[in-house]
């Protein structure tokens, strides 16, 4: 069997962190570039707060560009700069969000006394709706202590390989498959229980909870947190429903695309360590 060609993206990312190293604030910019939107996903479902994951996202890039030169190569770019990620995640004060202590169990009593029969139709687009399903699967994960928060998001949500997770999060291969196991089977009973996406037995659906999150002001008319586009709860069924049905709950949440962060911080990252350059001296 022939060995596993490196993906392509991969040796651009580490050829990229090699020009970085030697001083080429193109490659810097393109790395960070490279690596901020996956980072930020990260923080933010961790954080379940857009203003915490951004400044999250920040510290940890920061992290990685000032430690670059301390990364050897011999694993790959990406599992070393989320290890810095994770690492800086679990040391970072609990969210607003964490401190909550939410559990499914009253995650579930807030999301059926918030039902509304006066909500938008099941087919109507709207970016409300949208909003309430991204909160929502963001709210979900905040029933998962952190552990296994982080094993569902790396291993389910972002897809990466048992392995690599591992490596990331500095654990045994068997303790994360064992985290992992027991994040899935949380998540697919609360889903099957309560979600509308999921099961048509649920009682919740994410049009229903519209009016409801308006009046507590959890959802905000006029500006969205995390809604990239609209969407209905229809159209996010038939998303859901189109893989096999023991995989409906991660697709719930592998059709939620909270909007990228309102920073661009390879821009400004490359432009702080501009102003940090010392000028050149006058003869």
């Amino acid at each position: 069997m022939e060995p596993e060609r490196p993906d392509k993206r991969v040796i651009a990312l580490e050829d990229d962190a090699r020009l970085a190293i030697s001083g080429n604030r193109a490659a810097l910019e393109r790395l960070v570039g490279a690596l901020q939107d996956n980072i930020y996903g990260l923080a933010l479902r961790m954080l379940c707060n857009r203003e915490d994951a951004e400044d999250a996202t920040q510290e940890i890039l920061v992290r990685i560009v000032t430690r670059l030169s301390q990364f050897d190569f011999r694993s790959r770019l990406t599992t070393w700069a989320y290890r810095v990620a994770v690492n800086y995640i679990l040391d970072v004060r609990k969210s607003a969000v964490e401190r909550l202590h939410l559990s499914f169990k009253r995650f579930a009593e807030d999301l059926t006394g918030g039902l509304g029969l006066e909500a938008p139709a099941e087919t109507e687009h709207s970016l409300l709706i949208e909003e309430v399903k991204v909160a929502c699967t963001l709210g979900m994960l905040q029933c998962l202590d952190r552990p296994h928060r982080l094993v569902y998001v790396l291993g389910e949500i972002l897809e990466m390989p048992g392995p690599e997770a591992a490596e990331v999060l500095s654990i045994d291969p068997a303790l994360f498959r064992k985290r992992l196991q027991h994040a899935r089977e949380a998540i697919l009973s609360f889903t099957r229980r309560y979600c509308g996406l999921v099961s048509d037995s649920a009682p919740c659906s994410c049009n229903r909870q519209v009016p409801a999150a308006l009046r507590a002001g959890k959802i905000r008319e006029a500006s969205c947190d995390f809604a990239a586009a609209p969407s209905s709860f229809q159209q996010t069924r038939a998303l859901v429903r189109q893989v096999e049905e023991a995989r409906w709950a991660l697709q719930v949440h592998r059709t939620s695309h909270p909007r990228l962060p309102t920073v661009d911080f390879a821009r400004r990252l490359a432009a702080t360590l501009d102003l940090h350059r010392e000028p050149a001296s006058e003869s």
